[in-house]
């Protein structure tokens, strides 16, 4: 197990974080330990859908739907902000004038502006599960429904070799305490379908001017975790002039020669050796990408966690999560209560005009954006009025996801909203039908069920229909 040690900080929500924060090692790989059922649905389900694999990225936070892609520059000053429309290569549809890269990757989207529902919490629970009941104040629970990634493991989707789902750079609330976030979890089909969730350790170039809203880009790159069951190594022992990936590998091979692995149980000792193959190695390993591509990504932990995500389903992995984490006092990511418009225009929105249209065309040169589906959202949106501290507040009735490739349809707007942005006007869609519509692309039944902890049978979507107006 890996210990990062770390001071105390709070999200808006009150989080607050240990001195040491043990962070997980290694839960759960795809095929390890899937049920006979699970292999019996997955060799009798037919043909897969277009999507082969799924790239979700989380806007942690809540993103600002209406400075971002459904402005309303006719509104009332304290609600349209500051920003200007500019055209994208879809006529009539406008974005925000600071993310004119992504703006001429719009053809190829599909924008939906109606996600609503009305769980206000931090978690990507209900668009990783379709999920939104019980307390938004929780961690991550057992009794929690798995979400897509799981699901993903469960049925066994995915090379044997390689997990079935990834998290990075790291759990959702590693960087503020190690509170769990509801949602990229096995919860009640249990622990051995967890994600893989990588570890890093972000550097920052400087200090912020102010706390929490004077955001400081995160740089590094996520890496591999030891195995559970490990001897402990600590990322204050590594060494900063040898990779963390070489370093990690020499704990393995030390443990590999010792008794270790031979006192592991046997799913240890399979997610040992999935973890030590070469293909799992080498997915993380950016010194094999040419600097350009680099380059394009940028150097900071969110464009390698993309660019290792590129990777990932380059090989196979079926669903790879990246979540914009928060860490310390280093900024709120798009949990934007104050400075709003200062942390979109100085880093958020810089960094995704980036880092998305270099996935986007990374993947389309490679002839793997078909396949793959390109997720990019929140957990909620934003109050259509600005507050006192030129920030916008919670608003989970009214959200965006942006689509690209996968089966989706190209240039398509799905949903409106009212002349304020606050609440759906035409074609809302709710969580579970969001998640639905993934499970369809990935060519899953939406309605088939998995046993809940007492065997009660639970729908992956949780009683949600795919929004078959988005899909090609």
């Amino acid at each position: 197990m890996l210990r990062v040690l770390g001071s105390e900080t709070r999200l808006c929500d009150g989080i607050t974080r240990r001195e040491l924060m043990r962070v997980g090692g290694l839960s759960l790989f795809g095929g390890l330990n899937w049920s006979r059922a699970a292999q019996a649905a997955n060799s009798g389900g037919g043909t897969r859908g277009p999507a082969k694999s799924v790239i979700m990225f989380n806007l942690l936070g809540g993103p600002s739907h209406i400075d971002m892609v459904d402005l309303k520059p006719q509104a009332a000053v304290e609600i349209r902000g500051e920003f200007n429309p500019i055209a994208t290569s879809v006529p009539g549809l406008s974005i925000c004038e600071h993310l004119p890269k992504l703006a001429q990757w719009m053809h190829r989207a599909t924008l939906i502006r109606t996600f609503s529902h009305m769980f206000n919490s931090h978690d990507p629970l209900p668009f990783m599960t379709g999920f939104t009941d019980g307390n938004p104040a929780a961690q991550a629970m057992p009794t929690d429904p798995p979400d897509i990634g799981a699901i993903c493991q469960y049925l066994g989707l995915g090379p044997s070799d390689l997990p079935g789902a990834v998290c990075m750079p790291c759990f959702p609330g590693s960087g503020q305490m190690g509170h769990r976030r509801r949602g990229p979890y096995g919860g009640f089909l249990g622990k051995q379908y967890d994600p893989l969730f990588t570890l890093c350790q972000p550097t920052f170039a400087r200090e912020p001017k102010f706390q929490h809203y004077d955001p400081v880009m995160p740089l590094g790159e996520p890496f591999p975790p030891t195995a559970d069951a490990l001897p402990d190594m600590t990322v204050q022992r590594l060494d900063r002039r040898r990779s963390l990936v070489s370093q990690i590998d020499g704990e393995f091979a030390r443990t590999q020669s010792s008794r270790a692995v031979a006192t592991m149980s046997d799913a240890q000792r399979r997610a040992f050796l999935m973890l030590t193959s070469g293909r799992t190695r080498d997915a993380f390993d950016l010194n094999l990408e040419p600097a350009a591509i680099r380059e394009a990504y940028g150097h900071n932990l969110v464009g390698a966690s993309l660019l290792i995500a590129r990777r990932l389903v380059e090989s196979g992995v079926p669903f790879v999560s990246v979540h914009q984490e928060i860490f310390d006092h280093y900024g709120h990511a798009y949990d934007m209560h104050s400075n709003n418009f200062g942390m979109l225009k100085n880093l958020n929105l810089p960094l995704l005009d980036q880092v998305i249209p270099a996935l986007l065309h990374d993947l389309d040169s490679r002839g793997l954006l078909d396949s793959t589906l390109v997720v990019v959202m929140g957990e909620m949106g934003r109050t259509p009025k600005v507050n006192g501290s030129a920030g916008r507040d919670h608003w989970p009735q009214c959200g965006f996801s942006l689509l690209f490739g996968g089966g989706v349809k190209q240039g398509l707007v799905h949903g409106s909203t009212d002349a304020i942005g606050a609440y759906p006007a035409s074609h809302p869609v709710s969580p579970a039908d969001f998640v639905a519509t993934i499970y369809q692309l990935m060519g899953i039944d939406s309605h088939q069920t998995v046993p809940d902890r007492t065997g009660r049978p639970i729908p992956i979507a949780h009683g949600g229909d795919p929004v078959r107006e988005i899909i090609a």
